[in-house]
């Protein structure tokens, strides 16, 4: 009897140890946590200089790490602004990842799309999602009605609720509306280019 009671101890006593060393290891990183996207590889470089008018190739593969399950889109586009300026976001790989994702909700809410490409997704918790997408977009003379010119030019790799709509000529479109980071926790990423006065 106490042979039994000393192992049945002993074991509860291992248990215990073994869940506090757990405790210690702590929860992972928020980036081990949320889905995030990743540039794989890219035409474009972060500080690439474009002017008013100019024509922008894109090319990227973007990997897309999921930890939950999500249906909608994938985007990568250029997006320019007026109201957004050279340093005023934080779009660097060495950046704190959610610091990113914030500053590209508050970019997409401040600025206007200059080209985009998009992909239906649906993924799921451990899934890791590569695809290659392809578009040529133009730096605008102005951003808005006033004539503004930009003063930030911008890739950014986000996912999205999309719905198609058709044109009045007939052809389809999508209109995207961009998933809010904390809401969906998601980290999504993108390039700062410059834009030569």
């Amino acid at each position: 009897m106490h042979t039994h009671s000393r192992t049945r101890a002993g074991l509860l006593l291992g248990a215990l140890g073994i869940l506090g060393m757990a405790g210690c290891l702590g929860e992972p990183e928020l980036e081990d946590r949320w889905t995030r996207l990743d540039i794989v590889s890219s035409n474009l470089t972060g500080g690439e200089r474009v002017a008013v008018g100019d024509s922008v190739a894109v090319n990227v593969r973007t990997a897309i790490t999921y930890r939950s399950i999500i249906t909608g889109f994938l985007v990568v586009e250029l997006r320019a602004s007026s109201q957004i300026g050279p340093g005023q976001v934080t779009l660097d790989e060495e950046a704190e990842r959610i610091d990113m994702a914030h500053d590209i909700d508050r970019l997409l809410a401040g600025s206007v799309t200059a080209g985009r490409a998009t992909r239906a997704i649906t993924g799921w918790d451990h899934l890791i999602q590569e695809l290659n997408l392809t578009f040529t977009g133009r730096v605008p003379a102005s951003v808005d009605s006033t004539g503004a010119a930009p003063t930030g030019f911008f890739f950014v790799s986000y996912l999205a609720e999309g719905e198609e709509i058709e044109l009045e000529d007939g052809s389809d479109s999508l209109v995207v509306t961009p998933f809010v980071s904390d809401d969906m926790e998601i980290l999504p990423i993108g390039l700062e280019l410059e834009v030569m006065p």
